[in-house]
């Protein structure tokens, strides 16, 4: 593809994201140099790789996924399939029978124990499995209605990926070992509703066990790295109002899955703040640990502006 063809792709998805023509530059001097190291080191494997994206909340991660999946595939000629932890949440019958049966804060999805790994599991085998004429089902989680649409609505990838991307803000994430820290109360809401460290405890003995099987497959990693926890409260909260705003407008993207219509769940700016404080712990924790083993840091300032803070094989 010459220079004017990928210029072409990278200003379609500027105005398809609602891009600022700032993001350019991001695009061509970072992302496009990652997805050429990318299909370097899938060439190299001689088989279709797994590469996981990290990020707090609101670093950009779906915005990352989307470029390197179209640069990968139109402008590279390594096709390439994605999907989000979020979209494998569990439903929210699954959730409320754990916030029954093992702690009430279960209900809200997001930390680890939410997840239907057994389904992010059999998508992943069958996209590496699939042969030139399959075609697979990726699950699709709307989260203003914070529940998974029917199966027979989920997107679909046809043929093989050379590349699966797999984006989220605890992928990748390790659990914390000093019984004494994870006792410790974080913030108001584990003051409040987890006194015992009931809820704690199980998240971190699922990321432990399970998630760290789950997380084990992944290639290489992609660390977005938010500056400061008041930072992803702020762009989470503008996530929210996109969201409400998307609620109101024609979808944005023609071959996004339509849903029946029920009671969006748009939470308020004080609702995003409690919503946060699920995630913290593990957010200041990867925070801290995470670069030294991630394969590329980028640095994500204030303004989302983004710079290559590891990964000296781009430059």
């Amino acid at each position: 593809m010459s220079d004017r063809a990928i210029s072409a792709v990278i200003d379609e998805l500027l105005a398809q994201e609602r891009l600022p023509s700032t993001y350019r530059d991001t695009a061509m001097t970072i992302i496009l140099p990652l997805a050429r190291e990318l299909q370097r080191r899938q060439r190299a494997a001689g088989r279709t790789l797994l590469v996981g994206i990290h990020g707090a909340q609101g670093t950009g991660k779906s915005t990352l996924t989307l470029f390197l999946q179209s640069l990968l595939t139109e402008h590279l000629n390594c096709a390439c399939s994605s999907f989000s932890l979020d979209d494998i949440y569990l439903t929210q019958a699954e959730r409320q029978r754990l916030a029954e049966t093992v702690h009430p804060l279960l209900r809200t999805r997001g930390v680890p124990g939410t997840h239907d790994l057994d389904l992010g599991q059999r998508l992943i085998d069958q996209l590496v499995k699939a042969s030139a004429d399959s075609e697979v089902a990726i699950p699709f989680f709307d989260k203003a209605r914070d529940d998974r649409v029917p199966e027979a609505q989920w997107p679909r990838f046809s043929g093989v990926a050379a590349i699966v991307l797999v984006e989220g803000w605890c992928l990748g994430a390790r659990p914390e070992t000093d019984p004494q820290k994870l006792m410790a109360p974080q913030n108001e809401l584990e003051r409040r509703d987890d006194p015992d460290g009931v809820w704690r405890r199980y998240v971190n003995h699922r990321l432990d066990t399970d998630y760290a099987q789950f997380f084990s497959q992944l290639d290489r990693l992609i660390m977005l790295r938010a500056p400061s926890m008041a930072c992803v409260l702020r762009w989470r909260t503008l996530q929210e109002h996109k969201l409400a705003r998307r609620l109101d407008d024609a979808p944005e993207r023609s071959d996004e899955p339509v849903v029946e219509a029920k009671p969006p769940r748009i939470m308020t700016d004080d609702q995003v703040a409690w919503f946060i404080m699920h995630y913290e712990r593990i957010t200041r924790r990867t925070l801290i640990e995470m670069p030294s083993r991630a394969d590329w840091v980028i640095d994500v300032n204030e303004n989302h502006g983004l710079t290559l803070a590891k990964g000296e094989s781009l430059l």
